[in-house]
């Protein structure tokens, strides 16, 4: 007699949990076998060269794309068969920080970060202001929403961009290549805007990137893809201390001292509040 294999079990903490994830595009394996948990409330930085599979796996983790095999657990449920309609309610869950921002450079700040609300909700206009002055000032820009995008600096812009993502009030945050094209200054308020957010909304960070120097300074874990594949994994300690030559490549070519980078204390436990 044959007797069914219980359901997988799954911790408070385990967010999202990849198993076994492969994606072919004809004879090309863009991903292979990637297994991953995210827990709750960390910045995970998926890291990697150029087509080592990053945007593919991305594409996957929101809903965009199918693997060929595969799972995605986000709260427990297997996002992968879902149909279109329950996909839609799980996207709901995601808010996704563009790599130059997308924003729309026909609209001013309020409208850009109003976007959201008034595509997937029916809230009314002085409802809707409220908020995004509430979420603006949050991320001190006050005094920004008549300001059109070609207006604003470049972390200017990352901030309005970060409001916006924020507005659905999502579980995770999906950034995509967040420091790309800014200058070192700009990029570590970028890294300390990450922190920052996860630490006021309590928000599941995914970051997707090529910056090693950033990921060893804000990352609770660390994947690092090679070639569609996970070539390791760990928190940034492990990564720096280990021996994986790969790690050694991107670190060499971040530029900073390990000790520098692994200078900022970390808390073990640290509980949110949404």
């Amino acid at each position: 007699m044959t007797t069914k294999s219980s359901p997988r079990a799954f911790g408070p903490d385990e967010h999202i949990v990849v198993e076994g994830l492969s994606k072919s595009y004809g004879g090309f394996a863009a991903l292979r076998n990637i297994d991953m948990t995210i827990r709750r409330g960390q910045i995970a930085v998926i890291i990697g060269g150029s087509g080592a599979g990053k945007s593919t796996l991305v594409k996957i983790l929101i809903g965009l794309d199918k693997p060929t095999s595969g799972a995605v657990y986000l709260d427990g449920v297997n996002i992968v068969p879902l149909g279109d309609t329950k996909m839609n309610q799980v996207r709901r869950k995601f808010g996704m920080v563009f790599q130059y921002s997308a924003l729309l450079d026909s609209m001013n700040v309020l409208d850009n970060v109003a976007f959201p609300l008034r595509e997937h909700t029916r809230l009314r206009e002085r409802e809707i202001r409220r908020r995004v002055l509430e979420k603006l000032a949050i991320l001190e820009l006050e005094g920004t929403e008549k300001k059109f995008p070609s207006e604003l600096s470049g972390g200017m812009r990352k901030r309005v961009a970060l409001a916006r993502a924020l507005m659905l009030e999502p579980e995770v945050l999906m950034y995509d290549e967040p420091t790309s094209g800014l200058d070192p200054l700009t990029s570590r308020m970028v890294d300390r805007l990450i922190e920052e957010t996860r630490g006021r909304f309590g928000v599941t960070s995914i970051v997707i990137s090529h910056d090693m120097a950033g990921a060893l300074r804000i990352a609770d874990h660390i994947y690092l893809l090679a070639k569609g594949e996970l070539a390791t994994h760990g928190t940034p300690a492990e990564l720096v201390h280990g021996d994986h030559e790969i790690v050694r490549q991107f670190v060499e070519a971040s530029g900073i001292a390990t000790d520098q980078a692994l200078g900022k204390p970390k808390a073990a436990t640290i509980e949110y509040r949404r």
